[in-house]
């Protein structure tokens, strides 16, 4: 009887085991750019990613900032959540949205290598500034210091936040019951220079 309870013991501790080990999110190779150009740059000179992902990481970027940017009642708020001259109007930026809801900027693009290796699957995120001059992804997932780098990250960080657009905007009292666009992210990263 102490035999089985022992085996049955150390089945249930090797699953547990596997189980967390399931649990743990896996990273990808993740590099941050200031523009489209600084991307193929970079894979012209044998980086991460192709000039290909560069391409089709940065129009998927820029097509859920179309679709996910937080968006703003009036300028003033906007760049009270994203700093003097980092937004424009929904018109300007969707070709077709209203000149009277603001958006922040594009800042930058968050690419991941989701396969891992050399062309792999890429994805991409946009990224905005904060008011203290960092940036965030449009799921205001992690707050980066720079938008020129490259480390580790979790998978989570390219999750696609929820759709705005056609949304309520964002007034002062929302934005601040929220604590602000750039004040609910849940992790912080470095992206070296």
């Amino acid at each position: 009887m102490t035999k089985r309870s022992k085996t049955v013991a150390i089945a249930i501790v090797g699953a547990a085991a596997f189980t967390l080990a399931g649990c743990r999110e896996e990273k990808v190779d993740a590099a941050t750019f200031p523009d489209l150009e600084s991307c193929m740059a970079e894979a012209d000179r044998g980086g991460t990613f192709t000039v290909q992902d560069c391409k089709e990481s940065v129009a998927a970027a820029e097509t859920l900032h179309v679709e996910a940017a937080p968006r703003y009642d009036s300028v003033a708020v906007c760049e009270e959540q994203h700093g003097a001259g980092a937004c424009g109007s929904e018109a300007t930026q969707t070709q077709g949205g209203s000149g009277s809801i603001f958006m922040p900027l594009l800042a930058g693009y968050l690419i991941g290598n989701m396969l891992g290796g050399r062309s792999g699957m890429s994805a991409g995120q946009p990224l905005y500034k904060t008011p203290d001059g960092k940036y965030t992804n449009a799921a205001r997932t992690n707050t980066y210091s720079s938008n020129r780098g490259a480390a580790k990250l979790g998978t989570s960080q390219f999750n696609k936040p929820a759709t705005t657009a056609g949304k309520t905007p964002m007034t002062r009292a929302t934005a601040s019951s929220r604590g602000g666009f750039g004040k609910s992210s849940r992790g912080r990263s470095s992206f070296g220079g």
